[in-house]
């Protein structure tokens, strides 16, 4: 469960063992496969009483077969095991639409959990956003991006967040949604190659638990739009892809 997607990612993660994703690609409509490589601190695992907060690093890497156009994300839903609490409400936040209207300095300090950075092309071109990690509260999480290239664009990459309740295989489902001003940038698409993040501040992100088969499970799928072959910016539905897998994780005793 040391996933986000973030697109991701997702910041949902609640994990114990610093470890590398155990990867497996499922069937899906687009030849771009994930993979995902992330670590978590410290070693030892919280109980619901007593929640371990945890510090999440991730990197994502998007890899497309062919020489086609690059597909360019928009959206992506991923669900996160029983064992993870995100505690957003329990500490500072800010809206999508205090940043828009204001910059991300007119949040309050204590909102921001963490800061990533990408790899993407603007068609050919190599560009890399720049991502500041803010908590937007109770069932909010929010990827403030800042892309310089083809042209100076800054703006809040939504996570909307829903606790699934205590049973059945996952706590959590997180939906990202990619903002069009951050898909086509002056004409051009962003298509993003990797992402890497460094998040979590006190029990924000926490784990409470191992299950007894010492596995949290995961589930992402990310939905993708292609450039129109015109080349006037449009996109077309690109297909999705997806993984699941699991983490290890070892019980507290």
């Amino acid at each position: 469960m040391r996933k986000l997607l973030i697109i991701g990612t997702g910041l949902l993660v609640a994990a114990a063992v610093v470890a590398t994703t155990v990867f497996a690609q499922s069937p899906g409509t687009s030849n771009t496969v994930i993979t995902v490589h992330a670590q978590v601190s410290p070693k030892k695992v919280g109980t619901p009483k007593h929640p371990q907060g945890v510090h999440l690093n991730v990197q994502v890497t998007w890899v497309t077969s062919g020489d086609g156009a690059k597909p360019v994300i928009q959206s992506a839903v991923s669900f996160f095991p029983q064992g993870s609490l995100y505690n957003g409400a329990k500490y500072p936040s800010c809206s999508a639409t205090t940043m828009d209207l204001r910059g991300l300095s007119a949040c309050p300090p204590g909102s921001i959990m963490g800061h990533g950075t990408g790899q993407a092309l603007a068609d050919t071109t190599p560009t890399t956003p720049v991502v500041t990690v803010v908590n937007g509260g109770a069932s909010h999480v929010y990827f403030w991006t800042v892309l310089n290239n083809p042209a100076r664009v800054q703006s809040a990459v939504p996570g909307d967040i829903t606790y699934l309740g205590k049973h059945g295989k996952y706590a959590y489902k997180l939906i990202l949604t990619v903002p069009a001003v951050l898909q086509v940038v002056a004409g051009v698409p962003i298509a993003l190659q990797s992402f890497q993040v460094s998040s979590g501040k006190g029990t924000w992100l926490a784990d409470t638990g191992c299950p007894s088969n010492h596995r949290w499970p995961f589930q992402v799928t990310t939905f993708y739009g292609i450039p129109d072959p015109s080349g006037d910016g449009n996109l077309n539905p690109g297909g999705n892809s997806s993984y699941q897998s699991f983490i290890s994780c070892t019980p507290n005793k």
